[in-house]
């Protein structure tokens, strides 16, 4: 484990959103339109073009069907919340190099090994995934996808690549992998009886993805009690 800095608080998202809200304009783009801080969907230049006000956020049916369609490029964040957040990964590429460096610096705190080849790598207890928890961190996603109240997202960032296909989707291996950890470590802990009635997750295939660098996992959940939330994040 990377010894911990100090924390760079004006770069904690809580507190970099509360002074995006002051922003005097918040509806203007905050990066030239040429050159956004990654690859944005047609999805997301929609949103972009819309106030909070003139959007409906996600419901859990409509997550459910989303994710159980593949139609992954179809989540959403607020329009105002897409904003904060390219303002915000703006900021912490001017500060620390990319997003990823932000991550292994001031949330997971993991230092990645020297590889000649260029590719991220860390020691790991067990070379499988989620067989180790000291492989795998569970955190509260800071940059949600917009989706009614009483919903939670939360990422499961992972030291070891999972299984994928030629497209960057989980190979039939890597889904086995993660069924099996969400069930034991999610489902059963949420008490869920019904098969998706308050856990749900999906791995965003490599366009999709804004950090790119690291394996991570994306689960929902609702109706769920605060203390076993506090038992899955750090």
């Amino acid at each position: 484990m990377a010894t911990q800095p100090p924390a760079d608080e004006l770069s904690l998202p809580a507190v970099f959103q509360s002074r995006w809200k002051s922003n005097p304009d918040p509806t203007a783009l905050p990066f030239p339109r040429d050159n956004p801080p990654f690859a944005l969907t047609s999805i997301d230049w929609q949103q972009l073009c819309l106030r909070d006000a003139n959007w409906t956020p996600h419901s859990w049916d409509n997550l459910r069907q989303l994710i159980s369609t593949g139609r992954l490029d179809e989540l959403k964040r607020w329009p105002s919340q897409l904003k904060a957040y390219l303002a915000w990964t703006q900021h912490v590429k001017a500060q620390y190099g990319s997003g990823t460096a932000y991550l292994l610096t001031q949330r997971l705190l993991w230092e990645p090994l020297d590889d000649p080849a260029g590719a991220m790598a860390f020691d790991v207890r067990n070379v499988v995934p989620f067989e180790d928890s000291e492989d795998f961190k569970v955190l509260r996603n800071d940059w949600p996808y917009g989706h009614e109240q009483g919903i939670r997202h939360i990422c499961v960032w992972l030291k070891q690549r999972l299984p994928v296909d030629s497209e960057g989707a989980l190979s039939d291996k890597g889904k086995m992998m993660v069924e099996s950890f969400i069930d034991r470590e999610f489902r059963v802990k949420a008490g869920e009886e019904q098969r998706d009635s308050k856990v749900l997750w999906f791995k965003n295939t490599t366009n999709l993805q804004s950090v790119r660098g690291l394996e991570h996992l994306h689960v929902l959940v609702r109706d769920v009690d605060n203390d076993v939330l506090k038992q899955w994040l750090v």
